[in-house]
């Protein structure tokens, strides 16, 4: 995959007709799977996976990210985040997220109570309208939504979507067309690609200082 096409959202904030794309949703056992090394500009700093399965009616989404950075041979951030979501319907039912980021330690969880999505931060808990959605990359329907809830901090956002237009990207030596789309928030500026079959191809992510953050499939 050519580095300058793809990458993805470094969450904590500093937050198809061609070919089949080989390794961005592979199914096994009726799960989907994404596997990236991490890239900020041009240096390897570690791994993140998502898998994406079937429970009956529901759809369980787990994700788990490690980081390093390393400048002059230092140590300048650590970072570790697992995710445990579950969905019916399109809406978030519940949810557990752990973050490390440079030895800060958050926890945030929430679920469906009622008319409502109640989440549990350190703070009091927030309610939210009862159908909420994610930055669920896997599903491409969280693009027409207007707020998205960062399942990292417990903060429901405003977000602006536009499609920018069709591309073709090299995706492990295969012609991928694919659609581009920006998304952008409070702090967050994130480009995405799907393929023609509505696969999630990739993601690109302005970082704190104006790093480039890609994910690159493995």
């Amino acid at each position: 995959m050519k580095r300058r096409h793809l990458g993805i959202l470094w969450i904590f904030l500093f937050g198809l007709t061609l070919a089949a794309p080989p390794a961005a949703s592979a199914n096994t056992n009726d799960a989907s799977r994404w596997n990236f090394d991490v890239y900020i500009d041009d240096k390897k700093v570690g791994t993140h996976q998502f898998r994406v399965s079937q429970a009956g009616d529901e759809t369980i989404v787990e994700s788990e990210a490690n980081f390093k950075y390393k400048f002059l041979f230092v140590t300048a951030y650590q970072y570790q985040h697992r995710a445990d979501e579950r969905w019916a319907d399109n809406c978030l039912v519940e949810f557990d997220a752990s973050t490390n980021a440079n030895g800060k330690e958050l926890e945030v969880s929430g679920e469906q109570s009622g008319s409502a999505f109640v989440v549990e931060t350190n703070d009091a808990p927030t309610q939210l309208p009862q159908c909420v959605m994610t930055f669920a990359y896997w599903n491409p329907a969280f693009l027409q939504q207007t707020r998205l809830l960062n399942p990292q901090t417990g903060e429901y956002l405003d977000v602006n979507v536009e499609r920018i237009g069709d591309e073709v990207l090299d995706i492990q030596g295969e012609s991928v067309a694919a659609t581009r789309f920006s998304l952008t928030a409070e702090k967050i500026d994130v480009t995405l690609w799907y393929s023609n079959e509505d696969k999630w191809l990739a993601l690109e992510s302005v970082a704190k200082g104006g790093r480039i953050i890609r994910y690159e499939l493995s």
